[in-house]
This record gives structure tokens, C-alpha cells and sequence, in this order.
């Protein structure tokens, strides 16, 4: 089995830039981006980012580009009209219906779900609107993997199922959940049926209903759509899941441009979506995140001593359509910016985290900080092989596209990869690797269920062997050798800090990074954003020596 539950990583930054006033482009018209911002984002596009942006002020657009392929098979390369999954930025979409509903006397924040939906039993069905847009139900667990047949029914039971991490409305907890269960309360008073109320009440603003919909099913973004590429390769999510699709109803399950991203966004804060008072009620501070952030409805608020300004700000991606996505306010500038990305090479939210600080200042977007070098091919292919730690661990060593691809098989491995960042704390990494055991060892009903399903795919598990703790694409990730009588299967997992899961891939490939010469026989871990540690590596006949913040291991050549 495979499986993918969409991740959301909540937002960055942005505060003002310098603009260059024009109309707001159509969607069919020749990318434009002002002088201050295009040479930077060419210089991103040459280092590896793929995707599309679009900056608008005021509504008037000052930037509206794409780079890199759409699809490598055609070669249509990214552009103002591509589309592209939102993830979790439906959350956000999701929120302004609720208060559609609000606005016109159909819903108060403060009714409960079970109250809308008299089938939901249990926990659920205590939590207030209010909590679930908040993200402070309590409620712990999923109902589904992203793209598996998810029927309305069903998603209700299993909502009534779910279990509470925190007295309601005492703690901020994620929950994809939740906004599904909002999505259902949306489909029951909306009388056009979840769908119908989303495509004629909130993605359609004064500017016309442009590329938004959904990615799968009707009514769907219209456009041509980037494909997603993963580590993998092409991802098999083309927007052609019939569903059911309640899994991702409501909190991770619309498309668009990025065009139509920024422009809804300004529609949205400027009280063309729903009333002044709603837009300010989506606006206004929820709850702490615990990180000097706050939750609102849908989006995550950054105060103005962090930045200068007042952020707004959401992002989605993570998932098996393999975009990222995020969209950021900025209420003084009235300024709204919009990045999707279709490639884990450089993501959205990379992408904006390292050029906001020049946007503030505005100065030009400075370029990505990949090292200059260059390798003669015959010393790449010199150090393709295998290179054995002691005990059992090991790198693979590949070329792809003139750099090195190096893959870390085991623990001490991974580690060595993929050091930990400064913000990521011995603890935190054994408190992770433990819940991932108690998960698959059935400590949890949530652990139960997945045990089941995985034994039901590879068949019964005789052991279990964790295999590396690393930040990868954002998101803390323990990988686990799970054994059967015929197998060992690699995965990975994140969860929550409740312990429950936020996002797996099962089965998956070693983690793996790619480097890139800084001159001599040394080659530096391909960071473009500068946010991760730095990691050299050096060849000899024999072996070769992984350097980190923690130290140098060394591994030595196969069949030396």
C-alpha cells in the first residue's frame, strides 16, 4: 500500500514590497513580473524552483510568472494559467463558507455539530463551529487517507469515532478532521450541498469565477493543471479520483492558479466574500499557537513585532498531488502573495521564507544561495557505489541531472544525512520515534487500525526497527523497518504532538539528498534557501566522509 495524508505547514512570512502598478492580467496573458522581482526569480527558476508566482497590491497585480515544465512529458512549462492544488489552503475557503452561513442567519459560531448533524454521535459531536475553525475541538485522528472512496455516511461514523486529545477549546491541535466535519455542517445548511454552496458563494467573487473549483471531481478548476512531481517521480493524482471524496472535502480539496489564489485572497480580506464583520472575525486573532503565532479561521496571524506589519497568512502541499502552495496578507499594504510549486526541489513556502526579507526592505529578490562549482563526469561516476557503516548501515551513491544523489539506508545513516536542525531538540526526535512504536505496535486505537490495514497489504508484522528521525520537507519524519515472515518494508511517519498521525508513506524509498560541487573533491548538501545544516562530503578510492554540525562519519567503498 501507499499512502499519503495531507500535510499542511503552516505559514511563512511576508511583509511589504516595493510595486510597479499595470492592470490585473487575464488568466490566458504572457507572464510579467516588475524589475525588481525578476532577475531573482529567474535565478530561483535556474536553481531549481517550478511553479508559478503572483503578487498583487491594492488588487493590481505586479507580478504574475511561472517557471519551470508544467508537464516534462509535453514540455509545457508553468505559467500564469496553470492550476494547481491548494491543499490545506481550502481550510481557508472553508472558513469564509462558514461565515457565509453566519452572515445570512443559518449558523452561530457558538452551535454544536451534533446540534447540525443529528447522525454524529461521540466526541465530535460536542465541539462548537467555533472550536473547529479554530483548531481547539480537541479531536485527535483521521477518517481517511487523501484519494480512498470516502462516502458521507461513512465520514460521519467515522467522525463520531474520533478521540479527544484536549478539553475543547483549551489547545491548539490541527485537525484535518475538523474541517471536514465543517464541510459536512456546510453540505447539510447550504441547500446547494457542499459543492454547489463552495463553487456559487465562495469561489466566485466580483472578478468572475476565473480557474477555482476543485481538483478532483465537478465542478473542477478549469485550466490546464501542473503535474506533481515527488521524489519518485510523476505523481499518479491528475485529478481524475471519482470519489467518494469526503476524505479531503473541506480541509485540503480545491485547485486554482495562483493568479486566482492572490486575487480571491484580496476579495476575501476586503469584504467582497463575506460581510465586514465576518472579515474581520476571519482576521482577528483566535488562539496562541504556542510559537508567537495565532490561529484564525483558516489562516495563521504573525503580530507586527515579528515583521513590521500584521501577516496573514496559509499554506497547503505535502500530499500525494505533489504541489505545495501559500498565499500571504499583508492588511496595511493591502498586499496579497501567492506561490505553488509543483516539485520538492524548491517549495512554495522555501521559496518565500527566503525572499521575504528583501520584499521588506524593498531590494531586489536576491538569488538562492546554491554553491558555484563545477565536476568533471568522470568524478561523479567515480563515486557511484555503495558505502557500508558499521554496523549495517549505508549511502548509496547516484548521479542524476550532473549532481550527486546520495540515499541514506538506516539510522545512524539518515542521522548523518539529515542532521537536525537547532530548533528540533534531541527529546523531541526519541519522543517522536516512541510514538511511532506505540502506533505500530497497536499501543492506540488510531495504531490498531493502521497495524490492521498495513497487515491486511504485507501480512502479519514479526518486528518492528526504527531507521532515522530527520526534517525533511519540513516535517519531522521517523522511518521504520517493518518486517513480515516474507518482508521488510520501509515508511515513514509524522505525527501530531498528540501522537496521532499527520503523514505517512508506506511503502517509501531511503531518504536521499542531492549535492552539488563548491570546488576540489568536495561536494555541499544542494540547500538553495540556506535554512538547513550544511552538510560536506569527500571522496577518496576507499571511502567517503560525511561532514555535519555533529561531526564526520565515514563509510567505507563496497568491494574495495
Amino acid at each position: 500500500m501507499t499512502r499519503f495524508i495531507a500535510l499542511v505547514a503552516l505559514a511563512t512570512l511576508l511583509a511589504s514590497a516595493c510595486t510597479t502598478a499595470g492592470e490585473s492580467p487575464p488568466d490566458d496573458s504572457p507572464q510579467q513580473c516588475a524589475a525588481t522581482y525578476a532577475d531573482g526569480l529567474d535565478a530561483w527558476a535556474a536553481a531549481g524552483f517550478s511553479g508559478t508566482v503572483a503578487i498583487s497590491t491594492g488588487g493590481t497585480f505586479d507580478c504574475v510568472a511561472g517557471y519551470g515544465a508544467a508537464d516534462r512529458d509535453s514540455d509545457r512549462t508553468n505559467a500564469p494559467d496553470t492550476v494547481y492544488s491548494i491543499g490545506s489552503i481550502s481550510k481557508a475557503f472553508t472558513a469564509a463558507a462558514i461565515f457565509r452561513l453566519v452572515d445570512t442567519g443559518r449558523l452561530r459560531l457558538g452551535d454544536r455539530a451534533g446540534a447540525i448533524i443529528p447522525a454524529l454521535h461521540g466526541l465530535a459531536s460536542r465541539a462548537t463551529v467555533r472550536q473547529l475553525l479554530l483548531h481547539t475541538s480537541g479531536l485527535t485522528g483521521s477518517i481517511g487517507a487523501d484519494h480512498a472512496p470516502l462516502g458521507r455516511e461513512t465520514a460521519i461514523r467515522r467522525l463520531g469515532r474520533l478521540h479527544r486529545a484536549y478539553a475543547p477549546g483549551s489547545h491548539y491541535l490541527y485537525s484535518n478532521a475538523g474541517y471536514t466535519l465543517l464541510a459536512l455542517i456546510i453540505d447539510k445548511l447550504a441547500g446547494k450541498g457542499y459543492r454547489g454552496f463552495m463553487a456559487s458563494q465562495v469561489l466566485r467573487t466580483p472578478d468572475g469565477v476565473r480557474s477555482r473549483g476543485f481538483w478532483d471531481g465537478e465542478p473542477a478548476a478549469r485550466g490546464p493543471r501542473a503535474v506533481g512531481y515527488l521524489d519518485g517521480g510523476p505523481t499518479e493524482q491528475l485529478g481524475d479520483f471519482a470519489g467518494p471524496h469526503w476524505a479531503l472535502s473541506g480541509n485540503g480539496d480545491l485547485a486554482m492558479t495562483t493568479h486566482d489564489l492572490a486575487s480571491w485572497t484580496h476579495a476575501l480580506f476586503d469584504g467582497d466574500v463575506v460581510s465586514r464583520t465576518s472579515t474581520r472575525g476571519i482576521a482577528r486573532a483566535g488562539i496562541d499557537r504556542g510559537d508567537g503565532t495565532s490561529a484564525t479561521p483558516g489562516w495563521v496571524r504573525f503580530p507586527a513585532s515579528a515583521y513590521g506589519e500584521p501577516v496573514i497568512a496559509t499554506s497547503g502541499g505535502g500530499g500525494d498531488i505533489g504541489h505545495d502552495a501559500v498565499v500571504a496578507w499583508l492588511p496595511r499594504s493591502e498586499r496579497a502573495v501567492a506561490i505553488a510549486s509543483n516539485t520538492p526541489v524548491v517549495r512554495a513556502e522555501d521559496l518565500l521564507t527566503a525572499i521575504a526579507p528583501a520584499l521588506v526592505e524593498g531590494d531586489p529578490v536576491p538569488p538562492p544561495k546554491t554553491p558555484a562549482g563545477s565536476a568533471d563526469p568522470a568524478e561523479l561516476r567515480a563515486a557511484v557505489g555503495t558505502y557500508h557503516l558499521d554496523p549495517g548501515d549505508s549511502f548509496g551513491v547516484a548521479v542524476r541531472d550532473d549532481e550527486l544523489d546520495i540515499s541514506a539506508h538506516g539510522r545512524r545513516a539518515v542521522e548523518a544525512l539529515f542532521p537536525r536542525p537547532a530548533s528540533v531538540s534531541a527529546d523531541t526526535a526519541s519522543t517522536h520515534e516512541a510514538a511511532v512504536l506505540d502506533l505500530l505496535q497497536g499501543a492506540t486505537d488510531e495504531g490498531r487500525k493502521e497495524r490492521e490495514l498495513f497487515e491486511s497489504d504485507f501480512g502479519a508484522i514479526t518486528d518492528l526497527a526504527l531507521s532515522g528521525t530527520a526534517v525533511i520537507d519540513g516535517e519531522l519524519r521517523t522511518y521504520i523497518t517493518v518486517r513480515t515472515a516474507s518482508e521488510s518494508v520501509l515508511g515513514w511517519y509524522a505525527l501530531d504532538e498528540s501522537g496521532a498521525i499527520s503523514a505517512a508513506e508506506i511503502p517509501t524509498d531511503p531518504p536521499h539528498a542531492t549535492f552539488v560541487p563548491v570546488g576540489g573533491d568536495r561536494y555541499q548538501s544542494d540547500d538553495p534557501t540556506g535554512d538547513e545544516p550544511a552538510v560536506t562530503v569527500t571522496f577518496t578510492k576507499h571511502d567517503l566522509a560525511l561532514g555535519g554540525p555533529d561531526g564526520t562519519v565515514r563509510a567505507e567503498r563496497a568491494g574495495r
